[in-house]
């Protein structure tokens, strides 16, 4: 039987969402779901850039709704802040809130745990080669069908 790309990314999603779920159940009693966490991990690493939701739209490959939803969500759940961009009021600046920061310390080591799990077993050469393969499908899916955001998404390479 042919193997199918989307079938084996599909479930590697899924297995890597299923770890996430069972290694942070910490997150499940504070009503934080992966994503969150992931977006909250986003943020911390942006530093002083200022990030906002056009930059979770491109850096995960969500729609603009979607982005919505779940920074809406988020803020409802104390986890992010919106906040005025200095010089353009109407950007709003994603931040993290006391709550959220606390999480991602509590958090970080299983998500680095994770990203061991992955990664072992493949030299660094075999890893660069991998990423070169999922931007180039990214790349070619969205320039298939144009309505991935109009730009590459760099979730893989962060």
């Amino acid at each position: 039987m042919k193997a199918f790309i989307g079938h084996e990314v599909s479930y590697l999603a899924n297995l890597v969402g299923r770890a996430i779920d069972q290694k942070l159940t910490r997150l499940r009693a504070e009503n934080v779901t992966g994503s969150n966490a992931g977006i909250i991990g986003f943020i911390a690493k942006s530093g002083e850039q200022p990030v906002c939701q056009k930059d979770l739209e491109k850096h995960f490959g969500v729609t603009r709704a979607t982005a919505s939803k779940v920074v809406s969500r988020m803020v409802r759940n104390g986890l992010i802040e919106r906040r005025s961009v200095p010089g353009d009021a109407r950007l709003k600046q994603l931040v993290l809130t006391e709550r959220s920061k606390e999480l991602l310390d509590q958090t970080g080591v299983e998500f680095h745990n994770i990203e061991d799990t992955l990664r072992e077993g493949f030299t660094e050469k075999e890893l660069k080669q991998f990423y070169s393969y999922i931007h180039r499908m990214q790349e070619n899916m969205i320039q298939k069908e144009g309505k991935w955001n109009g730009s590459k998404t760099d979730a893989v390479s962060a």
